[in-house]
């Protein structure tokens, strides 16, 4: 398990792979406000628990465990972040920074109470799959169903 600060850091690495193509620790530290002593000690610990590879000043690639938990927290933040601003109307800047928040202090077992309740709600499709946001195949199958209304 990874503490929040390196949640955030994968995120933002994942989002800088799909954004430019490749990940730098100055884009790092600039897309966090945050100096690149800080960027490269989050790296080496990543590293040392296998969810990216690294050598010095070299490339930085997410490993597909490293992927995988990407996902999963920008999903859970998505699920938040719906919930607050389609849900409860609040404003978009007000629900992105909240999302940020909530999504920090809550489970695993509380997202996917959520998602189905969002789902539900929004009518985006039903999760009578056994939602999961541990279980790829159950992401895939909520976007599809999502992406055909």
């Amino acid at each position: 398990m990874v503490s929040k600060a390196s949640e955030e850091y994968l995120k933002t690495m994942y989002l800088l792979k799909k954004q430019k193509g490749n990940i730098r620790v100055t884009d790092i530290a600039q897309k966090m406000n945050c100096s690149k002593p800080s960027v490269n000690k989050a790296i080496y610990n990543l590293k040392d628990s296998g969810l990216l590879n690294y050598e010095s000043y070299g490339t930085i690639e997410l490993t597909e465990e490293g992927e995988n938990l990407s996902k999963k927290i920008l999903e859970a933040y998505d699920i938040v972040y719906l919930f607050l601003k389609e849900v409860l109307n609040l404003e978009e800047e007000e629900s992105k920074k909240e999302a940020e928040k909530i999504k920090q202090s809550i489970n695993d077992n509380t997202i996917n109470h959520l998602a189905k309740y969002v789902h539900k709600v929004l009518d985006l499709n039903s999760l009578d799959c056994d939602y999961d946001i541990n279980k790829e195949k159950c992401r895939c199958c909520v976007r599809r169903t999502a992406n055909r209304k």
